[in-house]
C-alpha cells in the first residue's frame, strides 16, 4: 500500500489565490482564453499584506494594475469582460471598510448587464484578535457579518473565506460562476485579513491548468419547432436583438436569418450593432429612445422574436409599445427567467445555436414584399432625419450635441469603439448613432451609471489594443469619477474622451421639465445672496481639470473646431481630450424627440400648473399600458 501524502505546495491563502487564477482558461469553439486576465487593486490594511504581497510575488503570472477609485475599477473590468465577450475578465482586490463597500455599484452594474468580474474584498479577522478592527461595522445582533454583506444581494456568488482549506471549493465556484453565460455576473469571494497570510499545505493539483468550457445550449426540439411554426404564420414579424447576441457572438447567424427570412431587426441598447446599420433590415433602436421606425413596427407586429432580451422598461415602452392586439412573442435567450417574459414562447438557448436552427427550420420562408418595402421606405426616411440632426449649416458656430455626435460619426471606421453610460446621450446614441461593426457600439444601459465611461473605455481599450477607444461623457458625468485619467496616463493607455459641457444635468432637466418639476436642481448655476439661483454657470473649467491629471486637451469652440480636434485625438497615442461646449446649455439636444413612452410617475396632486399638465399626460399615456398574458 502506498502511504505516501500527495504532492503539496506550502503558500499563504492569498499566495495559492493568486497562483491559481493565473492557471485558469476559457474555451469556446475550440478558442482558449485566459479566464482572469488582471487584477486591479488599491491596498490598505485589509490586503496589503495577503493579496498585495501574493500579486508581488506573482508580478511574472498576475499582471497588477493600480485603480484610483474601487467603483471605477470594477467598470474597467466590466468593460474589459463587455469587450472580451464574457470569455475573460479582471480581479479587483480592495481594504475592508470603504474600500469594500465602493465596490456595491460597480458589482450591481456587472450583474444586471451579466458580465463576470471577480470582487476580492478584504474583510474582518475571521480568529478575532482585535474586535472591532479599524474600519468595522459591528453589528449587535450577528458576530459574522461585516460591511462585505453588502456586496450578497448583487453578487451572483458570495462566500467568505474563513479557513485556508475553504478557499479551494469557493473558488471552484466562483470559477463555475463567471463562466456560465446564464449565470454570470459579480462574484464576491471575502478574504479575512488573517486567513489571507495564513500558510497550508496546497495540493499540487490544485494548481494545474484548468478550462472552463462555455456550453452553447440547444433549443428543446418541441420549442424550436414550435417557434418556426408561429414564425411562419406572422404576416408583420419584428426580430428585438438584445445583449444576448453580442455574449454569443451570433452576429452571422443573425445576420443569415435576417437575409433568408427578410424580417426586420430592431435592437435595445445592448444589442445595437448585432447588424450594421446600413443592413436593409437593420430598423435602428427599439423602445422610449428608439427610432420611429422600429418602434412604429413595434405597435403594429403580430409576432416579436426577443432574442438575449430582458425587456427592460425603455425596451417596451413600460408596456405601451406592442398594441397589436394578436401580437405574440418567441423569447430566445440562455436563462429561462428571461425566455419567460411577456407571456413568450419560451426557447431556452445560446442565441447563436438557436438562430441557426431557426434559419435552417425557416428554409424557403420570407416575409411579403410588401412589408420589407414598408419598413424599407421607412428606414430611408429616418436615415434622412438622422443626416439633419448630425448636419451643421454654419461650421464656425458652437455645436449641439447631436452635431457632435454627428462629426464623429464622420470620421470613424468599424474600428472604432465608442463607451457612454448615462445622461442624455444614450438616448440620442441609440436613436442615431450609425453602428459599423458588432462591437463598435459599448453603451451600458443596464445601470446606466454616470461615472462609468472612462474607467470602462480603459478596460474596453486593454481588450482591444491598437483601436480607437472614445470615452463620451456629459459634465455632469464627468464630476462623477474623472479619476482614472490618472489610470490610463499610468497605464499608457491611449483613450479618447470627449467632455459634453452642457452646465448641468441636461438629461433628467429635461425629464424634470417633462413631469413638471420645472428643471428644479438639474442646472450648475451660482447661487444668489437669497439663495435663490442666478442664470450665470459656475466658472468650472473641466478641461483644465482633465489637463491637470495628465491628460492631452484640446478645446473646441465651433464645429470647425471640433472636425478638427476630433481628427488629431484619434490620431494620437496617449490619452487625449476633446473638450467641447454645446449649444442651448438648457435643452437636451437636437434630435428627434422620443418616439415611445416612457413611465415616470408624476404627483397626482400639485398645485403648480406645469406638474397638474403633466399629470394629464401622464394619465393618458398610461391608459395604454397592457400586460401581455
Amino acid at each position: 500500500m502506498n502511504t505516501s501524502r500527495p504532492p503539496s505546495r506550502r503558500l499563504t491563502t492569498a499566495q495559492a489565490l493568486v497562483a491559481f487564477l493565473a492557471r485558469q482558461y476559457t474555451e469556446r469553439d475550440g478558442r482558449r482564453h485566459r479566464l482572469i486576465d488582471a487584477t486591479w487593486g488599491i491596498f490598505g490594511h485589509g490586503n496589503v499584506a495577503g493579496v498585495g504581497q501574493a500579486l508581488l510575488e506573482s508580478a511574472e503570472d498576475m499582471p497588477y494594475l493600480q485603480g484610483r477609485n474601487e467603483q471605477a475599477m470594477v467598470h474597467a473590468a466590466v468593460g474589459h469582460a463587455r469587450q472580451s465577450r464574457r470569455l475573460s475578465a479582471h480581479a479587483v482586490t480592495t481594504s475592508i471598510g470603504p474600500g469594500a463597500t465602493n465596490l456595491v455599484t460597480g458589482a450591481a452594474l456587472a450583474t444586471i448587464n451579466h458580465l463576470p468580474v471577480l470582487l476580492l474584498p478584504g474583510d474582518i479577522f475571521a480568529t478575532r484578535p482585535a474586535d472591532p478592527v479599524l474600519q468595522q461595522l459591528e453589528v449587535p445582533y450577528a458576530g459574522d457579518v461585516s460591511v462585505n454583506d453588502c456586496l450578497r444581494p448583487v453578487s451572483r456568488y458570495f462566500d467568505r473565506v474563513t479557513r485556508p482549506e475553504a478557499l479551494i471549493p469557493a473558488v471552484l465556484q466562483a470559477m463555475r460562476v463567471l463562466c456560465d453565460p446564464a449565470q454570470t455576473g459579480a462574484v464576491t469571494l471575502a478574504l479575512p485579513q488573517d486567513v489571507q497570510a495564513e500558510a497550508y499545505d496546497w495540493p499540487e493539483e490544485f494548481f494545474a491548468e484548468r478550462i472552463w468550457r462555455v456550453a452553447r445550449p440547444r433549443p428543446d426540439a418541441e420549442a424550436s419547432a414550435q417557434a418556426a411554426e408561429v414564425l411562419r404564420a406572422a404576416r408583420r414579424p419584428l426580430l428585438v436583438a438584445g445583449g444576448g447576441i453580442h455574449h454569443s457572438e451570433a452576429e452571422e447567424a443573425l445576420r443569415a436569418f435576417a437575409d433568408a427570412t427578410g424580417i426586420p431587426v430592431a435592437s435595445t441598447q445592448a444589442g445595437k450593432g448585432s447588424l450594421p446599420y446600413d443592413h436593409p433590415c437593420d430598423v435602428g433602436g427599439i423602445g422610449h429612445t428608439g427610432t420611429a421606425t422600429a418602434d412604429d413596427l413595434a405597435r403594429t407586429a403580430d409576432l416579436v422574436i426577443g432574442v438575449g432580451t430582458r425587456w427592460s422598461d425603455f425596451t417596451t415602452a413600460s408596456s405601451t409599445l406592442f398594441q397589436s392586439e394578436s401580437v405574440r412573442f418567441v423569447n430566445v435567450n440562455i436563462t429561462s427567467f428571461d425566455a419567460r417574459k411577456m407571456s413568450g414562447l419560451a426557447v431556452v438557448a445560446d442565441a447563436r445555436t438557436a438562430l441557426e436552427e431557426l434559419t435552417a427550420a425557416l428554409a424557403g420562408h420570407r416575409v411579403d414584399a410588401a412589408y420589407t418595402a414598408e419598413y424599407g421606405t421607412a428606414k430611408a426616411a429616418w436615415e434622412q432625419r438622422v443626416t439633419g440632426a448630425f448636419s451643421a449649416p454654419d461650421p464656425d458656430a458652437r455645436p449641439t450635441q447631436a452635431q457632435v455626435l454627428g462629426a464623429l460619426d464622420a470620421l470613424v471606421t468599424g474600428d472604432d469603439i465608442v463607451v457612454n453610460a448615462a445622461g442624455s446621450l444614450p438616448g440620442d446614441l441609440h436613436k442615431l448613432w450609425r453602428a459599423r461593426s458588432a462591437d463598435q457600439y459599448h453603451v451600458e444601459y443596464g445601470y446606466s451609471c454616470m461615472g462609468y465611461e472612462i474607467p470602462a473605455a480603459i478596460g474596453v481599450a486593454m481588450a482591444a489594443p491598437g483601436r480607437p477607444v472614445w470615452a463620451l461623457v456629459g459634465d455632469g458625468t464627468y464630476l462623477m469619477s474623472p479619476t482614472e485619467i490618472v489610470t490610463a496616463v499610468q497605464e499608457r493607455v491611449p483613450i479618447r474622451m470627449v467632455i459634453l459641457q452642457n452646465h448641468g444635468y441636461a438629461s433628467i432637466g429635461g425629464l424634470s421639465e417633462s413631469v413638471g418639476s420645472e428643471r428644479y436642481g438639474t442646472a450648475y448655476r451660482h447661487r444668489a445672496a437669497d439663495r435663490t439661483f442666478t442664470g450665470a454657470p459656475l466658472p468650472v473649467d473641466l478641461a483644465a481639470n482633465a489637463e491637470s491629471l495628465g491628460m492631452r486637451v484640446i478645446r473646441a469652440r465651433s464645429v470647425r473646431d471640433l472636425r478638427q480636434a476630433l481628427a488629431e485625438a484619434r490620431a494620437a497615442d496617449v490619452p487625449t481630450c476633446v473638450y467641447v461646449e454645446t449649444e442651448t446649455p438648457d435643452t437636451v439636444s437636437g434630435p428627434p424627440a422620443a418616439q415611445a413612452w416612457w413611465d415616470v410617475p408624476v404627483a397626482e396632486t400639485a398645485t403648480r400648473p406645469s406638474a397638474v399638465k403633466a399629470r394629464e399626460e401622464y394619465d393618458r399615456q398610461a391608459a395604454a399600458r397592457r400586460r401581455h398574458l
